[in-house]
């Protein structure tokens, strides 16, 4: 069976801590590779390679910098097809829904390659009397980045890109549950010139992240993952004095207020709650319905759209499913027992997916779609990020309700306002207490020239992913203030410089 290693220092490496993880085709659930889980001196060895290419790496010119990414970027879309297999194969999702995430993970390495118009910092001049200001943004030193199972490529492309071509040097961390797509990124990286060490993969668990969350070498820790742990990671890099950008759940609302375009609505919804297997940190998993018309109609259209929905493997013969299977058999567990907890607590099943399977593939970690409605605020599937294939429908009976049900959840990722009122629309992006927000739009997810990150419990830390806050992370200001005086001067000042 094939063990999967690291790749440090320009080079694929195999583990010697003698503990691996197993990696499985949750279309089958049967074990196709194992994954090293590297200790902590293997996690070192990877900082000290970023460390020791850093000096010359950041030396680059901005604009050699870009070329290394302009390469990158078209051996990433030579090779799309082969990275999309390797996704759904480990992860479960379609194969066209691999493809997608290749291309957001991808348009992140277009923007990383207008970095020498990024890096320009700012200029005054005469501030002073033959005194000039100007900043310099120069890179933070190595960074690590921890990557969630549910993104192996598009996540790790939101974080790396932008690091590299600022100037730093990176550690990787994938999930272990589908590790093999950041180890072909690191190859094609170096394929497009970038030097040995700027770029390392490491494997493990909590053994190698607590080494990138303690190594003093690391200025700068990246991650995307659940609220618990990001807090940790946060908690736990800034004690040690890092920056930090965390990351962590959601519970994301859609808000159907009475003139809402019903059949658009339930096309969004679909894709929305029920693509990738609702393994999404965009996922909507509450449709806030304004008005039991609306909320009766919708439910109506959903049930019908649910009972078309193919489910099945991501990879096949004959037409591709609209959803494939989730992770793990225990995610897959985890998510059943949240749809018995729904009915214990009182919710109205009316599409269950429980007890599916798909024919040629009853061992896989299928969910089928699930649909709860007269779930209330006081129920755990409403409070609790289930992270798969389950929909609760929340009925209110006004716009100020649903605004006040979305803004005092404890999360803040992302949200949506399906209305043909333009005044609802806009009070509704104006007080949302959200990061993210669409307006007839299911999953706002930002392009790559703007930034990733949510509110309240859904990000910790000050800056997002990608977009200007990615630079601005990934960077330090400097700020130089000159003066170039003719001949010798003499100027004792004891008081608080001014400029005259």
């Amino acid at each position: 069976m094939q063990t999967l290693g690291n790749f440090i220092n320009g080079n694929n490496v195999e583990s010697q801590s003698g503990r691996v993880g197993a990696v499985y085709d949750p279309a089958t659930g049967e074990q196709t590779k194992q994954v090293c889980l590297s200790s902590a001196q293997e996690t070192a060895q990877a900082i000290t390679a970023a460390h020791d290419a850093l000096a010359e790496w950041s030396a680059v010119t901005p604009l050699n910098r870009s070329r290394v990414m302009f390469k990158f970027k078209a051996l990433l879309e030579e090779n799309k097809d082969e990275l999309a297999l390797l996704i759904t194969s480990e992860h479960g999702k379609v194969f066209s829904d691999a493809q997608g995430e290749l291309t957001r993970g991808i348009e992140v390495v277009e923007f990383a390659c207008g970095i020498p118009h990024l890096l320009k910092g700012e200029q005054s001049m005469n501030v002073g009397r033959g005194v000039d200001s100007f900043s310099l943004m120069q890179p933070v030193g190595v960074c690590a980045g921890i990557a969630p199972f549910n993104f192996p490529a598009m996540v790790p492309l939101w974080m790396f890109p932008v690091a590299l071509a600022c100037g730093n040097t990176f550690v990787m961390k994938p999930s272990e549950k589908d590790p093999s797509v950041p180890l072909k990124l690191a190859e094609l990286l170096k394929e497009a010139g970038l030097p040995d060490g700027v770029f390392n993969v490491v494997n493990g668990d909590k053994e190698s992240v607590d080494v990138l969350l303690s190594d003093p070498r690391v200025q700068a820790v990246s991650f995307v993952g659940s609220t618990p742990i990001a807090e940790y990671v946060y908690k736990t890099g800034s004690e040690n004095g890092k920056r930090v950008q965390a990351l962590g759940g959601a519970k994301n609302h859609m808000v159907v207020m009475p003139d809402a375009d019903l059949d658009l609505v339930s096309g969004s919804l679909m894709g929305a709650a029920y693509g990738s297997a609702g393994e999404r940190c965009m996922a909507i998993s509450v449709a806030v319905c304004v008005g039991d018309e609306a909320a009766d109609a919708l439910i109506e259209k959903l049930e019908t759209e649910i009972a078309n929905m193919r489910v099945g493997a991501g990879l096949g013969e004959g037409e591709e499913p609209h959803m494939g299977p989730l992770i793990s058999r225990q995610h897959a567990d985890k998510v059943l027992s949240y749809i018995e907890t729904g009915i214990k607590e009182g919710a109205r099943l009316v599409s269950d997916g429980r007890n599916f399977t798909v024919t040629g593939n009853e061992q896989g970690y299928f969910v089928g779609p699930t649909l709860f409605d007269n779930v209330t605020p006081g129920m755990r599937v409403y409070q609790e990020e289930i992270f798969g294939p389950v929909l609760s429908i929340v009925r209110v009976n006004t716009f100020e309700e649903a605004l006040k049900l979305v803004n005092e959840h404890e999360y803040g990722n992302g949200t949506s306002i399906f209305t043909a009122n333009g005044e609802a629309a806009h009070m509704y992006t104006h007080q949302v207490q959200v990061g993210m927000v669409g307006v007839n739009v299911p999953i706002p997810v930002p392009m790559a020239f703007h930034s990733f990150g949510g509110w309240k419990r859904s990000i910790f830390g000050p800056l997002n992913m990608h977009g200007p806050d990615g630079v601005r992370f990934y960077t330090k200001m400097k700020t130089v203030t000159a003066r170039w005086p003719k001949g010798q001067q003499n100027i004792n000042h004891y008081t608080m410089p001014t400029m005259k």
